[in-house]
């Protein structure tokens, strides 16, 4: 398999219209930014911070678009102490594309890009009170029979006045979906 043929965007449908599933690019930085301001939800970085995420991080991250348009994302990495583990940073899905289940489909492809090339764990922090994100993240371990374990990754102490303690979703040993 060609590294063209690993970064096709994998086609869904979606209202009529497909969506399809890729890295990001450069041109896509200011998009997600907008995107992350716009869930109510993320803690939003800077326009900057996008922008390299986009160049330094498009490998073991993934856009969503639909006629073109980003309508989410997912941004993640590989922890540089542990190389098998993709750390999943944040996730944004538009307005006009949630409760689709558009999340879970970009998190399924990008773990049908990285699995093979040697992710064997994902790890998440959630907050407490993010039922979507517990949901996604929940799903994701059951359909690849995988073990998720939770545990306090940082306090709300430790995060600051008004923030929530941070939750660490570990799931592993990651394997393809079950069919």
């Amino acid at each position: 398999m060609s590294l063209g043929d690993t970064l096709a965007p994998v086609l869904r449908r979606n209202g009529g219209s497909a969506v399809g599933f890729e890295p990001p690019t450069i041109r896509d930085g200011e998009r997600l930014w907008q995107l992350a301001l716009d869930s109510r939800t993320l803690d939003v970085n800077s326009r900057y911070s996008y922008l390299l995420w986009c160049r330094d991080f498009a490998e073991t991250s993934v856009v969503a678009r639909h006629d073109g348009e980003a309508v989410g994302f997912i941004t993640g990495y590989r922890r540089p102490g542990s190389p098998g583990t993709l750390f999943i940073w944040q996730v944004a899905v538009a307005d006009s594309h949630r409760r689709q289940g558009l999340a879970r489909r970009m998190l399924d492809n990008l773990a049908a890009r990285l699995i093979p090339q040697g992710i064997t764990a994902l790890e998440a922090t959630v907050t407490p009170d993010n039922l979507p994100s517990t949901r996604l993240f929940t799903s994701f371990a059951e359909a690849r029979g995988a073990e998720l374990t939770r545990d306090e990754l940082f306090s709300g102490q430790l995060l600051g006045e008004g923030h929530l303690a941070e939750i660490l979703f570990r799931i592993a040993p990651l394997s393809p979906a079950s069919e």
